[in-house]
C-alpha cells in the first residue's frame, strides 16, 4: 500500500482519539458546574433528533403518517425523561403496532 493510505489511517485515528482524550485529560478530578452538566445530559437527545428528523419526512413513500406518528411517539416518550434507548425502542414499538393494525 502507498504512503498516503497509512497517513490517512493515522489522521483518522488522531481525529477520533483527540476529542475523547483532551476532555478526559483536562477535566480529570474536576466537577463541572450544574448548568454545563444539564447541557451535556441533553446532547444525546439533540443528536438523535438531528439524525432522525430528516428521515421522518421520507420514511415511507406514500405514508407521511408513519413518520409523523413515530416522531410524536418519540417526542412524547422523551418528554417523560426516559433514557435515549427507551425513546428509540418505544418509538419502534409504536410504529410496529401501527403497521400491524393499519397496513
Amino acid at each position: 500500500m502507498s504512503d498516503w493510505f497509512w497517513w490517512m489511517i493515522l489522521g483518522m485515528a488522531l481525529v477520533t482519539y483527540l476529542p475523547r482524550a483532551i476532555p478526559l485529560t483536562f477535566l480529570e478530578g474536576r466537577e463541572l458546574p450544574d448548568a454545563i452538566q444539564r447541557i451535556l445530559r441533553n446532547i444525546p437527545y439533540a443528536v438523535l433528533g438531528a439524525l432522525i428528523f430528516p428521515a421522518i419526512l421520507f420514511i415511507q413513500e406514500n405514508n407521511i403518517w408513519f413518520g409523523a406518528i413515530g416522531a410524536a411517539a418519540a417526542f412524547g416518550i422523551a418528554l417523560t425523561g426516559a433514557n435515549v434507548m427507551l425513546v428509540v425502542l418505544g418509538s419502534i414499538s409504536v410504529l410496529a403496532a401501527y403497521s400491524l393494525f393499519f397496513s
